[in-house]
């Protein structure tokens, strides 16, 4: 008799766990980041944005806000802020407007006005982070199988866009294990 009701109570979970849904979030800003890397080039330059991108803490920040901040918005209101083209993102000491332009994003501090930029440049087909007048460029693309990337001292390396090319620079650079897992 044990065992059926075991097996009833089993099917009542089960049948409840499908009919209820979880609020975990959709994490936009995070999938939009992810997916916008996926778009970059072939396999081979997503990579490298992807291991630039992990250096910089673009991803970790992005899945900070969509965790802490955005996914919370859309459990409360119905709409996630990130699935629009400009975003009004409430930080810890300000409010942010996220607004994507033809050179690529702006992001501005509300409260003092402070403008972050992460822009392509079409002239040397480039991508970089622009703070207080102050421009950092992460990648250069140098022709169809190489691209020149930021290292965590600031210089640049030659990366060949091949699987090998790749692994050489998470090599260079320590980049590996935990923050792949997330992919």
């Amino acid at each position: 008799m044990k065992k059926k009701h075991l097996i009833v109570a089993t099917v009542v979970a089960l049948s409840a766990s499908m009919m209820m849904q979880s609020c975990i979030g959709s994490f936009a800003l995070f999938n939009k980041v992810k997916n916008w890397n996926e778009h970059v080039g072939d396999k081979f330059v997503n990579e490298l944005v992807f291991v630039a991108m992990w250096i910089l803490p673009v991803y970790e920040l992005s899945f900070v806000a969509d965790l802490f901040i955005l996914n919370t918005i859309e459990f409360w209101s119905g709409t996630n802020p990130a699935l629009a083209e400009t975003k009004v993102i409430d930080g810890k000491d300000a409010q942010y407007l996220v607004a994507r332009n033809q050179n690529g994003y702006v992001i501005t501090n509300m409260k003092t006005n402070q403008e972050t930029r992460f822009n392509f440049n079409a002239q040397d087909n480039s991508w970089s982070l622009e703070n207080n007048g102050q421009e950092v460029k992460l990648f250069t693309f140098v022709d169809d199988t190489h691209v020149d990337i930021i290292n965590r001292d600031g210089g640049y390396t030659r990366v060949e866009l091949s699987q090998p090319g790749v692994l050489a620079y998470q090599q260079l650079v320590g980049v590996g294990g935990a923050a792949f897992a997330l992919r």
